[in-house]
């Protein structure tokens, strides 16, 4: 099985850059609280509007959400999803974000219908890469830890997959690649269709 995450073109989205997002989320979830995905940017936006003197309004946060749920996919991703999809890969999505702004991401960028089941660190209440997301994931599915594999562009996320026991592959998306420290991903691509490529050679047959 092959989870997808990060897929999407990484465009700043009302001035909330998602990496600060990301690690947000993970700090609140080690700190034992949580937080919709949604309501953590609204407040990284409004601490960036605050250091610059910007005022917002819930306005500005409806647009941020409004973003989120349109950003489009890699030009590559469509191709390289139908790729692992006919080689016999299950393909399902893990998010941070709230089920109906990934599911509104997925219909706008024309790849819904690529993936078996979708899944959100709501539904388990704790974030990536906090071990309890990957175990729910687990748990919905039926299966062991070692017949999945995370596909990200976020070193955090592949970190706590390896933890968790998965099998990981990290996307080197523009300004990101591999942390020297902590678990590895066994995999490492320019792109999904990279990553596809040699998903498909290391395990097609055990597919």
């Amino acid at each position: 099985m092959v989870q997808h995450g990060h897929l999407r073109q990484s465009r700043q989205a009302g001035g909330a850059p998602r990496p600060a997002q990301g690690t947000d989320s993970a700090a609140l979830t080690v700190a034992g609280c949580y937080v919709p995905f949604t309501d953590i940017g609204s407040a990284v936006m409004k601490m960036l509007a605050d250091t610059r003197g910007i005022r917002i309004d819930e306005r500005d946060k409806k647009e941020l959400t409004d973003k989120f749920s349109t950003m489009p996919p890699h030009p590559e991703v469509p191709a390289a999803l139908r790729k692992l999809r006919d080689a016999g890969f299950r393909l399902f999505t893990l998010t941070d974000n709230l089920l109906e702004v990934q599911t509104r991401q997925l219909e706008t960028g024309g790849i819904v219908d690529l993936f078996e089941r979708r899944f959100s660190a709501d539904g388990v209440k704790h974030h990536k890469p906090s071990r309890q997301a990957y175990g729910y994931v687990e748990k919905e599915l039926g299966a062991e830890p070692s017949q999945f594999c995370l596909i990200a562009c976020h070193t955090w996320d592949t970190l706590g997959a390896v933890a968790a026991g998965w099998q990981a592959a990290l996307i080197k998306r523009a300004g990101n690649d591999v942390l020297g420290v902590g678990p590895q991903p066994q995999i490492v691509g320019d792109d999904l269709n990279d990553v596809a490529d040699q998903l498909i050679k290391r395990h097609a047959r055990r597919v």
